[in-house]
């Protein structure tokens, strides 16, 4: 379980926290509004951020002690962070290994992963050739090869349309059945779609979790001025 304890981090002028628990092997939204704190909540999670106070755990494990490199997670930003130089299998590929070398085995696992996200055939392409979309769904390739138990997703589809972006969040859910997921979003139907629970997210205070469909049909009032109600 991942659990953010007493979890405070300070950036400049703005504070940040958080004190809840997540819901294994689900996925959960962190909804609010721009420059409420999500991005900051997942930054200070894969080690980018540093605490001010508090911890954070994975089971019984603090995350604090550990580089970001280290961390038993991943992490997908907007633009997905694939090299324009190499080609779709390479990149996918730099989930099993920095040097992109592979064994058979390894070769194998590139290939599953690539069919798992429908891009057969797309393999020796680079980035610049794939739509968006497609790209979104290289990125979500090598997530799914690095085989970490916490996957943080910070708003990787915000440039795609209304359509994809629900068709991506399918994919997420589909892909990512046993990982513990943290997805960054200031849409509540994407919250809706896809998330067990939800934490709302409001000026810097992370909220407890919640159930989804109870906390959008039924919001605080900050969650309710935000939401437009």
């Amino acid at each position: 379980m991942l659990r953010f304890d007493g979890v405070t981090v300070h950036q400049g002028s703005f504070t940040l926290e958080a004190d809840f628990n997540v819901r294994p092997a689900a996925i959960t939204a962190i909804l609010g509004p721009s420059g409420s704190g999500k991005s900051t909540l997942l930054a200070a999670t894969a080690g980018f951020l540093p605490l001010s106070a508090g911890e954070i755990w994975l089971d019984d494990r603090r995350l604090s002690p550990l580089s970001p490199g280290d961390r038993p997670l991943s992490i997908l930003f907007q633009d997905g962070n694939l090299f324009p130089h190499l080609d779709i299998a390479t990149n996918v590929a730099l989930g099993l290994a920095p040097s992109g070398n592979l064994d058979r085995a390894g070769r194998e696992a590139v290939a599953s992963a690539l069919a798992r996200v429908g891009l057969v055939g797309l393999e020796s392409r680079k980035p610049a050739a794939l739509s968006g979309g497609q790209q979104s769904r290289a990125a979500l390739a090598r997530a799914l090869l690095r085989k970490r138990p916490v996957v943080l997703l910070d708003e990787p589809f915000a440039a795609l349309g209304p359509g994809l972006r629900r068709e991506m969040l399918d994919l997420v859910e589909d892909v990512f059945r046993e990982e513990t997921v943290l997805l960054v979003t200031h849409a509540p139907e994407e919250a809706r779609a896809v998330a067990a629970e939800t934490v709302f997210v409001d000026n810097g205070r992370a909220m407890a979790p919640r159930a989804t469909t109870e906390l959008l049909d039924d919001p605080p009032p900050a969650l309710r001025h935000y939401m437009g109600e």
